[in-house]
């Protein structure tokens, strides 16, 4: 049942009374139609959510239209029953929603992206990903918080009891904005705990299934705390692990070693959940200018992320083909991502634990209150319940909070408007700072700001 912008299908006529008032979900961000398969998929697999209404928007009105076919597929494919609504109307997409799920990207590969690569590669600052911290990750901070917290204020008007599914990077500091700003109750979700409970296995030579673990600190900065299977403790099998050669990954089509992650957890006694490409730039010891030894020794992959989205535009058209194609079934993943999970839960009932992003109240001990934190979490018809997990070790409180005072500063610029904040960030940041001095450094967000233009907000 599909109901577009210029009216209703004759499909959707007739729609039963139970059909009318099921679950509402919008998507907002679908355009990012490989992303919006997955969770589709895994929303629609659930029984008692083939009844929902999906609500479909996105800005660009032709990324929005293939994801509405892809939705129509997959319900078709797995004999579901949804009411399925596309819209470039995001208010209208808002309107008595019980879930929103975010996953855009402001700016997109071209320019955003592009511009926080180029830009600081001619002052000497190399980066793998930059979306998480350092001057890639503060720019993109401060162009997606304000388009967040309007999301926020329509949600606030036209479903203020709805619960904010956030996958926007950069995850702490978005979930940290939006706490302070607005009352919307928020979760942020990303793959990297169950993803490297997996990699762990894989390496331990364990059955995933098998693995029992607890994970707590900030997003992609999160710590396994405990590592089990069958009451054994899988650290000192670990520490074997790390004493040999770091293992390599399959990521995209080329493989990517975990030297970085594996040397943290030599250093520090804990494994980290974000893997290596990404966690090198969050530190200042990997990423050194004059230091290229480094770099070769780690298997660095600088300017990942848009060799990454390169490969991914002729992906992309194939993936077009295929669905304007309409043959054949269309590829979905096995596995079920959180979001679904817990939209499930908490229509069902069913409790289930999955790690989130959330205000720190009370929940790490030696991390600052208010900052967006990591942890367990408890999904059942109450809603999503953060656990406590008390004190984390002290030298992972200590490197944690290395990033904790990056990500202050650029949700105080965002917030604030001022320019100020946004060059105490970038002073601040680990890696930036290994690479450059402060007189670079204010330039260089100067640069930035100027290049992104209305990007951004206002920053005086």
């Amino acid at each position: 049942m599909i109901a577009t912008e210029t009216g209703v299908s004759a499909s959707a006529i007739g729609t039963s009374t139970a059909a009318a008032t099921a679950t509402k979900i919008a998507f907002i961000g679908a355009g990012s139609t490989v992303f919006a398969q997955k969770l589709l998929g895994d929303l629609l697999r659930e029984p008692a959510l083939a009844g929902a209404t999906i609500a479909l928007h996105d800005i660009d009105p032709d990324r929005l239209a293939l994801t509405e076919r892809v939705a129509a597929r997959i319900a078709d494919q797995l004999g579901a029953r949804p009411t399925i609504e596309a819209t470039v109307d995001r208010r209208r997409a808002l309107d008595g929603a019980r879930f929103v799920m975010t996953m855009f990207q402001v700016g997109g590969y071209h320019p955003a992206t592009v511009t926080d690569f180029d830009i600081p590669k001619r002052y000497g600052l190399r980066q793998t990903i930059g979306d998480t911290l350092g001057i890639g990750g503060i720019m993109r901070a401060l162009r997606t918080i304000p388009v967040l917290l309007d999301v926020c204020r329509d949600m606030e008007a036209l479903c203020p009891d709805a619960l904010l599914l956030n996958y926007v990077n950069p995850m702490a500091m978005n979930c940290w904005a939006i706490s302070r700003a607005s009352p919307i109750e928020t979760v942020g979700l990303c793959h990297s705990v169950p993803h490297t409970a997996h990699h762990l296995a894989e390496d331990l030579g364990v059955p995933p299934d098998a693995v029992n673990y607890r994970v707590a600190g900030i997003n992609h900065m999160a710590f396994f705390l405990m590592l089990e299977r069958d009451g054994e403790d899988l650290f000192p099998r670990l520490r074997e692990v790390a004493n040999g050669e770091a293992p390599t990954r399959d990521y995209m089509p080329w493989p990517l070693t975990d030297a970085v992650r594996y040397e943290v957890f030599r250093r520090f006694g804990y494994f980290v959940t974000e893997s290596s490409e990404h966690f090198a730039e969050y530190v200042p010891w990997f990423i050194k200018r004059g230091r290229d030894d480094l770099i070769e020794r780690f298997s660095l992959p600088l300017d990942e992320y848009p060799r990454r989205c390169e490969w991914r535009i002729p992906y992309w058209d194939t993936l077009r083909a295929e669905i304007e194609s309409g043959d054949g079934p269309l590829e979905l993943d096995t596995q079920t991502d959180y979001g679904p999970l817990i939209v499930a839960s908490i229509v069902t009932g069913q409790p289930r634990v999955v790690y989130g992003n959330v205000p720190n109240r009370g929940l790490i001990a030696n991390l600052p209150a208010g900052c967006c934190v990591e942890v367990p979490c408890l999904v059942d018809a109450n809603g999503v319940q953060p656990t406590v997990v008390g004190a984390l070790p002290p030298q992972l409180a200590a490197l944690i909070q290395t990033n904790v005072g990056v990500q202050s500063l650029a949700v105080e610029a965002a917030l604030t408007g001022r320019r100020e904040h946004a060059y105490h960030a970038a002073l601040l940041d680990p890696h930036t700072a290994a690479e450059l001095d402060p007189d670079q450094i204010r330039a260089l967000v100067d640069e930035l700001i100027a290049a992104h233009g209305d990007l951004l907000p206002a920053l005086t």
